[in-house]
């Protein structure tokens, strides 16, 4: 399992009774999480939290806030900068764990040592557009959902790295790529972060179990000749990392040459000790 362990402006305190206590910056946030089965141990602690978020049996929930604070605010990870706000399904916009995937492509572009194209697809508020585009690549951003690119752009700026060659396009992720082939554009790097399912604009569905291996075969066609990495994120309830390991293997793998690696994804919990488990990857890396 990688670890997410570098932070230190976010910090997961403490787990239990299917709920998480999450430093982010000064503000400290109670959110439910499916993994978490085992009791709360600490219950003292639990008392630090500025906010809770409770389920709604009709869909989405509601924050109960005990004091006030900033609507939204800036967290740091080394020289990546991101806006944080609690939303109405729970989510803050950002996904801590995958500081660990930002590390691994930060180095790899950097290491390139040439011009570096990268597409980001299902790219929500862009963590890792940011980390591409502080790397030095040009990067394509591509999401669905017109309010998680705009958050990705203004992401981008905070890290004061708006000059950089970023495209923000609002589309179905499927059907863009599919303009890219006819295009015949080319990317040295592809990221995906698949929902479980999904709809499109104009009413596109996406379910990953029937869509993912075909998807993943159609962005080969938008590949490079000289392609640096290929990572899938995954957080689909029941799906084994090796799934992701094997379509890589099957579809880039038939045609380059490179090492893979996949697996879990997690944060250390720092009160307890536990590791929370926090998704899986796939990666295919040149060498």
């Amino acid at each position: 399992m990688l670890l997410a362990d570098e932070w230190k402006d976010y910090e997961l305190i403490e787990t239990g009774d299917g709920e998480k206590l999450e430093r982010w910056g000064d503000v400290i946030l109670r959110r439910p999480d499916p993994q978490i089965i085992w009791p709360m141990k600490n219950k003292k602690a639990w008392e630090r939290a500025d906010a809770k978020y409770y389920r709604s049996q009709s869909g989405g929930g509601n924050w109960e806030y005990k004091r006030k604070f900033p609507n939204r605010w800036t967290i740091s990870f080394e020289e990546l900068k991101f806006y944080i706000e609690p939303t109405g399904f729970k989510h803050t916009g950002l996904f801590p764990e995958q500081a660990v995937n930002w590390k691994w492509m930060i180095k790899k572009i950097q290491k390139a040592k040439r011009p570096i194209k990268v597409l980001n697809l299902f790219a929500y508020t862009g963590g890792a557009t940011v980390a591409a585009a502080y790397a030095g690549a040009e990067v394509c951003h591509v999401d669905a959902a017109k309010g998680m690119v705009g958050w990705a752009k203004e992401n981008v700026a905070l890290s004061g790295l708006a000059d950089r060659p970023v495209r923000f396009i609002t589309d179905d992720c499927m059907k863009f790529v599919q303009r890219e082939i006819r295009r015949g554009k080319k990317y040295d790097g592809i990221i995906m972060d698949p929902p479980s399912y999904g709809r499109g604009p104009s009413g596109e569905i996406w379910k990953i179990e029937d869509s993912l291996y075909s998807f993943v075969e159609q962005c080969m066609e938008v590949l490079s000749d000289n392609p640096l990495f290929f990572l899938i994120n995954s957080y689909t309830t029941g799906f084994s990392a090796e799934v992701l390991g094997n379509i890589l293997k099957q579809t880039v793998g038939s045609r380059y040459k490179g090492e893979y690696n996949s697996g879990e994804v997690g944060i250390p919990v720092s009160q307890s000790g536990l590791v929370l488990p926090c998704g899986i990857y796939g990666r295919w890396e040149s060498v």
